[in-house]
């Protein structure tokens, strides 16, 4: 049972370096969408990284709870022989749980970022088109209006 405590122990410590490196991630892509100049590779990037690492705590969070569900059964008549490793697996879980509120409130503050920059970019390609279709406009009137048909012109055949 012991060997099963520290196995669980050992996924929770992974489950928090795979947060650290999300949280990482969210800070790039944070960097992206404040930096000057919005490089859409680096954004990319950051989002398939973090879409591996997702898959890989999704992979952590099924192993711990296929583990813990055996193992409750033989803790219920031992927790106090167990008392220091089970307080030991609620700190991480409480550091883990303090992680995700985090990276909760980092998604959100990027997803607004992301919005702002796409709206931004909506509203220019508005704007291009608008100068577009009056330069157009502009271009047909000035060659209509200079378009003199011919004055001494024969019509009959």
């Amino acid at each position: 049972m012991e060997n099963q405590l520290t196995i669980l122990a050992e996924s929770l410590e992974k489950k928090i370096k795979v947060l650290e490196q999300i949280q990482e991630y969210n800070k790039r892509q944070e960097q992206v969408f404040t930096a000057e100049q919005v490089d859409m590779g680096d954004f990319d990037e950051a989002v398939e990284e973090k879409g591996r690492l997702i898959e890989r705590l999704t992979r952590l969070d099924e192993g711990f709870e296929s583990l813990y569900a055996g193992l409750a059964k033989q803790l219920e008549g031992n927790r106090e022989r167990y008392a220091e490793e089970i307080r030991g697996l609620q700190r991480q879980i409480s550091v883990i749980t303090e992680m995700s509120v985090a990276i909760q409130v980092q998604e959100k503050r990027n997803k607004q970022l992301v919005e702002q920059f796409f709206a931004k970019e909506r509203a220019g390609i508005r704007q291009n088109r608008k100068v577009s279709k009056a330069a157009y406009d502009y271009y047909k009137k000035v060659n209509n209006t200079s378009y003199t048909p011919p004055q001494f012109y024969d019509n009959k055949q």
